[in-house]
């Protein structure tokens, strides 16, 4: 055997020395000095986060963990003269959505099934949401005023929608409806551009604010402040506790002028007309009623416009126009502001006779043969338009629309309501720029019978009518009743000569009992006195108004008809209108 053979151990055996010793603590010590190594930077990076972003960090643990639950505060009631409602709320249900608990992966199919459920696109979901912002601790409003089978539709899939919640809150409701819509107004979510307009005010992304009328104009008093629910939850966003809660504080009711009869009466005058009917107490200003039709019931902006709700709005003509505040012909209702210049001219006394015939300047009188020689009564109540054709004339411009203005036409009349037009006065330097040429002897009669470029709104008509009836002041209409029994703004006396009164008075009287008026000659109501109009509007039919106040003696009421595009005749139409709302507030 070779000696390969006999020791094959011995020649594959490591010889021993000393150089193996230690080799092991090498790496024993090796791996302490990496394990410290890493214990060191996890220490920093932990002292760090907790010394340096410990105040950041905890904030983010809190809002993984705390979220608010706002609570919107009840809007103020709108109240009419005697405590009746106007406007309250009422408490339906919502549907909302919280950013954080939703599961990114399953909120395409959760969007989906809302938006089925609700009747909404999917993009208007998700465009709230992104307005909210993606971890926004807050519930975010997806719809209002549910109707009950879309409530039942949601809870019986609720756990297919996480991060989806049903909730109650007030919602706005009119329970007259369409009553005084125009003049109540309507209340809407706030839009994205107005709320980076109104941030400063504290608004916040799905407040309600007023968008016209009273709603609007009166919106910081009606508006409330905000409250809510602090409340700790769980990983899959379950309360835990609540941790605070601050109530939200209602808003401040608001009192009208309004008296709800007589606003009622005003409605059912107009019935299916486009028009306007107006009526103010002539002691102080304050608006006892304000109707315009075609108009709109603004429990619909609530909520969500339906579709057949919108092509019914789209058939109307201007349903969101307030006519009371928008001018027309004033026609011969406005030959009370011509007699009033040519008294107060010292051109005519109250005794002026003047001679009418069947024309003047192209201007004919309604009944095409004049009245013969008659004063400012007969004139009145016949409404003769060639004697105060020549009124007009004899006035001239210049003195006619200062009386014109001091009456408060031409100019807004300052209605706490936005969307009131200072319709419109012609004069000789309109006319020149406009058309080229001067002001004629014609331009003055069409003037002065309300017709042509005169533009006056029913509510400046009854601003003019109630300087009458309370003995030369001119008022400032107001639809807040005033908090006591002095009002804010004092009339303003235009210091009318006794005469003028007397005669313009007496001229309106006659109307009433034998001249083209006598619709309001009835006992359901007291003497009365008014004043009838019809304008043209070719190749439209005619408008039709008509004016009037009383009682006679004492007048607390002044009410003026408007009927846009009517035809007929001022005393036939517009005047059993008047009588209707003089009916209902002597009725009580």
């Amino acid at each position: 055997m070779s000696l390969l053979q006999s020791q094959p151990t011995a020649y594959f055996k490591r010889p021993a020395t000393s150089r193996t010793v230690g080799s092991g603590e090498r790496t024993l010590l090796l791996m302490i000095l990496l394990t410290l190594s890493l214990f060191g930077a996890i220490g920093t990076r932990l002292g760090y986060l907790q010394l340096i972003e410990g105040e950041r960090n905890q904030q983010l643990a809190n809002e993984n963990r705390i979220r608010l639950i706002p609570k919107r505060p009840e809007r103020g009631k709108l109240l009419d003269r005697k405590g009746r409602i106007l406007a309250h709320s009422r408490f339906s249900y919502s549907v909302f959505v919280w950013p954080m608990v939703l599961r990114q992966a399953e909120w395409p199919q959760t969007r989906a099934i809302v938006a089925e459920i609700l009747n909404l696109p999917e993009d208007e979901i998700q465009e709230r949401l992104e307005q909210a912002g993606e971890y926004s601790p807050t519930l975010v409003r997806i719809a209002q005023a549910l109707p009950f089978d879309q409530v039942v539709a949601l809870a019986e899939r609720s756990y297919e929608l996480p991060g989806v919640e049903i909730d109650q809150e007030a919602v706005r409701d009119y329970p007259h409806g369409e009553l005084a819509a125009q003049v109540l107004g309507y209340i809407g979510e706030i839009s994205a551009e107005e709320l980076d307009r109104r941030q400063d005010e504290g608004y916040r992304l799905g407040d309600i604010v007023g968008q016209m009328g009273i709603e609007a104009a009166y919106e910081s008093q009606l508006r409330g402040t905000w409250g809510g629910q602090q409340v700790e939850v769980d990983g899959s966003g379950r309360i835990v506790q609540v941790l605070g809660e601050k109530p939200s504080l209602p808003g401040k009711n608001v009192t009208l002028s309004l008296d709800l009869e007589v606003q009622r009466a005003a409605e059912a005058a107009l019935g299916d007309r486009q028009g306007a009917v107006v009526a103010i107490d002539p002691r102080n200003g304050e608006v006892l009623a304000m109707a315009s039709r075609p108009g709109f019931d603004p429990n619909w902006f609530a909520r969500r416009v339906t579709e057949a709700e919108w092509q019914q709005l789209q058939s109307r003509q201007f349903p969101f126009v307030n006519r009371a505040l928008q001018g027309f012909p004033p026609a011969s209702t406005f030959k009370v502001v011509t007699a009033i210049a040519g008294l107060e001219s010292d051109t005519f006394s109250p005794d002026t006779i003047l001679m009418t015939y069947p024309s003047i300047h192209g201007v004919g009188d309604w009944n095409g043969a004049g009245f013969g020689a008659i004063g400012f009564v007969t004139a009145m109540q016949w409404s003769s338009n060639t004697f105060f054709g020549q009124v007009g004339v004899r006035t001239g411009p210049t003195l006619f629309l200062e009386w014109a203005k001091k009456l408060g036409l031409g100019l807004p009349t300052g209605i706490d309501i936005q969307g009131e037009s200072a319709g419109f006065l012609p004069d000789p330097a309109w006319k020149e720029e406009v058309f080229g040429y001067g002001w004629y002897p014609a331009d003055s009669v069409m003037v002065s019978i309300g017709q042509g470029a005169v533009q006056v709104s029913p509510l400046q008509a009854a601003m003019v009518y109630a300087t009458i009836a309370n003995g030369g002041y001119r008022v400032k209409p107001h639809l807040l009743r005033a908090a006591t029994e002095q009002p804010e703004w004092q009339p303003v006396p235009l210091n009318l000569k006794p005469s003028t009164l007397n005669v313009i008075r007496n001229g309106l009287r006659a109307v009433v009992t034998s001249g083209t008026g006598q619709a309001l000659n009835v006992p359901s109501i007291p003497p009365a006195a008014g004043k009838s109009g019809t304008g043209e509007d070719p190749p439209r039919r005619s408008h039709t108004w008509f004016g009037a106040y009383a009682p006679f003696n004492n007048p607390e009421i002044v009410v003026v008809a408007f009927g846009e595009n009517t035809g007929g005749g001022g005393g036939s139409v517009a005047g059993p209108m008047t009588l209707q709302v003089l009916e209902a507030y002597f009725k009580k």
